[in-house]
């Protein structure tokens, strides 16, 4: 496996987890059960960080979307830099 497939493995399991993790909102008490803390132990540091600057909409809370569209961004600009760094060495 190159580091390429590593970065790539690594987001889509973080990917589900946050995906996971807005879905148990949907089923009530799932939050509290063991995966729905160990998720949001995970995921709750970085949505956080969007839920500050993105308001819920009456019932909707949209700060997951744009976290997970910002976090592909950030996984391609990481693609990027460490292909940029491969090919220095």
């Amino acid at each position: 496996m190159n580091i390429y497939g590593l970065i790539d493995t690594l987001a889509q399991i973080y990917f589900y987890m946050i995906f996971g993790y807005v879905l148990l909102s949907w089923f009530p008490n799932a939050r509290e059960s063991f995966i729905g803390e160990l998720l949001a132990k995970l995921v709750e540091p970085y949505l956080s960080a969007f839920r500050r600057f993105i308001p819920p909409i009456g019932p909707l809370d949209i700060s997951p979307i744009v976290a997970m569209g910002v976090f592909w961004l950030v996984v391609a600009g990481l693609k990027v830099v460490v292909g940029y760094i491969l090919r220095i060495f």
